[in-house]
């Protein structure tokens, strides 16, 4: 039997659910400091999918998505969740929408993209400290592939673009650090 003794680092990212303009850049910097430098930023998108936040956070919602400069191991990959939990809950409000932004964090490798929840389903595996992951979407001849339960705003050509990008500054980023070993 074969044990890893690391696996490969992987590449953050998160998407950022909103109502109001105004919020992004304070909700941004919050995350800038709690995870790290921004290198890829795509949006706005409407988000039109569901009502499942509008109670919560009223109409007219749009998604932004960021990713992060550094590539960091999985190890302890729940951490990543509390941290956009916690960034969520700064920004509540005492008003008729509370909930000012939604953050869904996730990574992405070379073969697939995951998101963390703090809901359980048949199709998520618990992580710890009450987070569970789920393949969002996995990369197989040159393009991503849905799954049974890839939320249908994941599947739009926008968002498609954003991981496809995303993936492709991976690359460019392991690839250097394979030169820099190499060096080492």
């Amino acid at each position: 039997m074969e044990i890893r003794k690391g696996y490969q680092k992987i590449k953050l990212f998160c998407g950022i659910l909103y109502r109001d303009e105004d919020i992004i850049e304070k909700v941004e910097r919050r995350l800038i400091e709690k995870i790290g430098e921004v290198d890829f930023k795509s949006g706005p998108f409407p988000f039109t999918f569901t009502n499942y936040y509008q109670k919560e956070m009223g109409d007219n919602l749009r998604r932004r998505f960021v990713s992060f400069k550094n590539l960091v191991s999985p190890e302890d990959a729940y951490i990543w969740k509390h941290i956009t939990n916690d960034i969520e809950v700064e920004f509540f409000t005492q008003s008729k929408f509370p909930r000012r932004v939604n953050l869904d964090p996730g990574y992405i490798n070379l073969s697939h993209i995951v998101l963390f929840s703090t809901k359980d389903f048949y199709h998520r595996i618990y992580l710890g400290k009450g987070i569970f992951a789920e393949v969002t979407l996995y990369y197989e001849k040159g393009k991503y592939i849905f799954l049974p339960w890839t939320y249908p705003d994941y599947k739009t050509e926008g968002y498609l673009d954003f991981f496809t990008g995303v993936r492709n500054i991976y690359k460019g980023q392991l690839k250097n650090e394979d030169v820099a070993k190499s060096i080492d």
